[in-house]
């Protein structure tokens, strides 16, 4: 029997209308109405209807993909004799992963990244922040140009390790328009911003990971059922203070997605599903590890 691991989207792979063409599948929408009903809100007509505008607002974005997230992996799961030997999610996605290892409940899950998205939100006012992909320049190349973009009392540093060559940094956003002309002269392939509304896995987010310390406290954590690699250290954690710490610190610190792949290829893993809407995962890891191929589900 092969080795299955599962992985989940976050953040950017949200989009109005997702998961339409699973619409009828009854476990689909029970899954979205329990989120309505912990919610105050009807997620599934925010996912299919929008504005589009309110489902890019983090504070929605972030509990309304958990909920596809665990729809696709509800229907995945029926139709599956074996659990994958390893989950992870790359960012918000984490959350999903630990939902699926039965280590946080769903509704509990809901609440936190609710929280978490507001707390993102007030962290960094408008137009202090920004992120930016960068392609074409290897770690060590991002690392040096975010050191030299960077002015005294400033914060820039690598904040998605997304694929081979492909990064995304995050900060002040001065610094961040510096790396991108920087970038740009040592002859990256692409080097812009992206637009998102808060800085995220940096520093800047230090208030958020304060409050959301306070708030994974209140919630109970079980030991997962299936190892979830974590964003933050490339490990797997069966005790639930140290997953409430890989959460908290994931805010501020980079997703290492290209270790977590090389950890589940060194592992034996040889198939990757993505649970989730769209297929950003299975593009950055076709890059990563062309040997272990990744399908989506959607």
């Amino acid at each position: 029997m092969k080795k299955v691991a599962v992985v989940f989207p976050g953040q950017g792979s949200q989009s109005v209308g997702m998961l339409s063409s699973m619409a009828e599948i009854p476990v689909v929408r029970k899954t979205f109405d329990e989120a309505g009903e912990v919610l105050g809100y009807d997620v599934w007509e925010l996912a299919q209807q929008g504005p589009e505008e309110k489902l890019n607002q983090t504070q929605y974005t972030q509990p309304v993909l958990l909920t596809a997230d665990i729809a696709v992996w509800s229907v995945w799961k029926t139709q599956q004799t074996s659990l994958p030997v390893f989950l992870a999610g790359h960012s918000l996605g984490e959350y999903a992963a630990l939902v699926a290892a039965e280590a946080l409940s769903f509704p509990d899950a809901l609440r936190l990244v609710a929280k978490r998205g507001v707390y993102m939100q007030d962290a960094v006012p408008p137009g202090i922040g920004a992120m930016a992909a960068i392609v074409g320049l290897n770690d060590n190349q991002i690392l040096e140009l975010c050191e030299k973009s960077r002015e005294p009392n400033e914060i820039l540093t690598p904040a998605n390790f997304n694929s081979i060559g492909q990064t995304v940094i995050a900060g002040h956003s001065a610094a961040v328009d510096r790396a991108i002309a920087a970038a740009s002269a040592q002859g990256a392939k692409l080097a812009k911003r992206i637009p998102v509304s808060v800085p995220s896995h940096c520093l800047l987010m230090q208030p958020a990971a304060q409050k959301l310390a306070k708030a994974v406290v209140e919630v109970d954590i079980r030991p997962p059922k299936i190892p979830v690699i974590h964003n933050d250290d490339v490990s797997p954690h069966p005790q639930p203070d140290a997953i409430r710490q890989a959460l908290v610190q994931q805010l501020i610190h980079p997703v290492r997605w290209v270790e977590t792949i090389q950890f589940m290829e060194r592992n034996g893993v040889q198939t990757i599903i993505e649970c989730g809407p769209g297929k950003v995962l299975t593009g950055l890891n076709k890059r990563i590890t062309p040997t272990i191929p990744t399908y989506p589900t959607t």
